[in-house]
């Protein structure tokens, strides 16, 4: 247990250094794209590969740290009013994130002793649950949330009849940003994961 803890508390160090980076420095984590709608986040890749690497447990109190970032740059240097509104809510920032954290880990950890094969899927599907996870969960409580009071969100999402559900004004909002970092995440965490864990096999 000892040995494993110091390569963990090294790994968790330099993610969480990454993690910074990407949160702060502009268009390294949050890549924006339509200045009126959230950006695309790079930031479900770097929660997929070190949960991936460490597990769920691990990866639901990186999922938490995200999420504490997320909630401080929504009060410090908001990018549009859309981020403002959501991620100010504590409970939209921090659920989402610590879900995606967990998600992750519990895909990397079930196919670990499977064949290589599982394992590379299991990497690509834990990528992709980083992002679908965080942003399913992202729409559904922003239409909780707002769902007495719509317009206050609509009005910042583009020009949709009032007739419309929240709910699939948002998915139509952010799906897209969702699909692209899925795809996004899907396809580099096995690129990633994969050298790190012989790396790791060999400490």
């Amino acid at each position: 247990m000892k040995r494993e803890f110091t390569p963990n508390l090294t790994i968790t160090a330099v993610f969480i250094a990454i993690l910074i980076l990407q949160t702060f420095v502009p268009n390294i984590g949050y890549i924006r794209i339509l200045p009126t709608l959230p950006a695309i986040t790079t930031i479900p890749l770097t929660v997929a590969i070190y949960s991936t690497l460490l597990g769920p447990r691990y990866g639901t109190i990186f999922g938490l740290i995200w999420g504490i970032t997320r909630l401080m740059v929504a009060y410090t240097q908001p990018g549009d009013m859309v981020s403002l509104l959501l991620f100010r809510n504590p409970i939209i920032s921090l659920v989402p994130s610590i879900l995606a954290g967990l998600a992750s880990g519990a895909t990397g950890i079930f196919f670990k002793n499977k064949s290589k094969g599982s394992q590379k899927v299991a990497n690509v599907l834990s990528g992709a649950m980083a992002s679908l996870v965080n942003t399913t969960l992202v729409i559904i409580l922003a239409s909780l949330f707002f769902m007495k009071t719509p317009a206050v969100l609509v009005s910042y999402l583009g020009d949709f009849s009032t007739n419309t559900p929240l709910f699939f004004i948002l998915l139509a909002s952010l799906g897209l940003n969702g699909l692209l970092e899925a795809v996004f995440t899907a396809l580099l965490t096995p690129v990633v994961v994969r050298p790190l864990q012989y790396v790791l096999k060999r400490i």
